[in-house]
């Protein structure tokens, strides 16, 4: 800024036009800051009073040339009353550190191994922990209407009574004979295994004979599932999704636990796997489905083996669950679990 006697040395001009000028000036030298920061600045010109500047540079913030284009630019809107902001990048959030942060307050026994899957469905994100294939136990047997459904689309015929009959005992009340008679029904491994194939399930594969329970997947591939169940892109007509979607809703009393412990009250729809190993006495304990909170659906998958009883696959399968979606809800301290003796 100049000094008092290069003004005196000037022609007199009124005063409004010299506090217009020393706004200007002094925009320009307070400007600055990089893309990574924000500077504001605020200027005001009144007849017989100064200007104001106001600044809040980020930590990062460094000053420019008021010389550069973005310097005139911000100058030039300082001395006629405006503000000027920068954009400041959203920082990226690692969603699998996140939920591997929230696993670290669940409790897994030595023996068992757990693997979990969230997905937002509205913004698309996910977040994965634990890899490996599990035993599906129970939960294959969505994926074996699923099949079901897929091969009556092509044929382009409605499902028969019986077969009615059978998937809502199988899916409502996880009845093993219906699931047999519906394994046979669709081919066995190779009907559900063409069926995964156009359904984007590719870590998985069908038991061997009839051992529909021995299924192999994974969390990820079961997350596929449930987004060919539950979302708009899918293989599965509408007709067929609201069908399952129903089924998955109206699960028995006795089988109220998995992914459900993450949800609001009955904001649910699930399908849960439960399979003592007869070599090793040692329990699979899956669960898969939709969870509602606070209004918002999540897609979840949990799958364990080697839990000591039951009850601790139960516990660890809703931990894991809650921790899942503490991923979203940022609720982390709800992922934490009491194992049952």
């Amino acid at each position: 800024m100049e000094s008092s006697r290069a003004d005196l040395s000037r022609p007199s001009r009124p005063l409004r036009r010299r506090t217009l000028m020393y706004t200007a000036l002094a925009s320009i030298a307070v400007l600055g800051g990089t893309a990574a920061g924000t500077v504001y600045v605020k200027a005001q010109a009144h007849s017989g009073t100064s200007a104001v500047s106001s600044i809040t540079p980020s930590a990062s913030s460094s000053a420019s040339s008021p010389s550069s284009p973005s310097g005139l630019a911000a100058a030039s809107a300082a001395a006629n009353g405006e503000t000027s902001v920068e954009p400041v990048a959203k920082p990226t959030v690692d969603h699998d550190d996140v939920l591997a942060d929230a696993m670290k307050s669940v409790s897994v026994e030595d023996s068992a191994v757990v693997s979990a899957a969230v997905l937002d469905p509205d913004s698309g994100e996910s977040a994965s922990y634990g890899d490996g294939a599990f035993d599906t136990a129970s939960i294959v047997k969505v994926d074996i209407l699923a099949t079901l459904l897929l091969q009556a689309q092509d044929a382009d015929r409605h499902l028969t009574a019986r077969e009615k009959s059978y998937a809502t005992s199988m899916i409502e009340n996880s009845d093993n004979a219906s699931a047999s008679a519906l394994w046979r029904i669709i081919g066995k491994a190779d009907g559900l295994d063409a069926a995964n194939e156009r359904l984007g399930l590719t870590d998985t594969e069908g038991g061997d004979d009839m051992l529909w329970g021995l299924t192999q997947t994974t969390a990820a591939d079961q997350l596929t599932l449930l987004q060919q169940v539950f979302g708009d892109d899918s293989e599965l007509s509408e007709a067929s999704r609201t069908y399952l979607q129903g089924l998955m809703g109206q699960i028995a009393v006795d089988q109220h636990w998995g992914v459900s412990a993450a949800a609001d009250g009955s904001g649910w729809a699930l399908k849960n796997g439960w399979l003592p190993r007869s070599r090793t006495g040692l329990w699979d304990i899956n669960s898969i489905g939709r969870v509602t909170v606070a209004g918002h659906d999540y897609l979840v998958a949990v799958l364990s083996k080697g839990n000591s009883t039951q009850a601790k696959g139960i516990s660890l399968a809703e931990a894991a669950a809650r921790a899942a979606v503490s991923v979203f809800t940022g609720d982390g301290a709800s992922a934490s679990a009491t194992v049952s003796p």
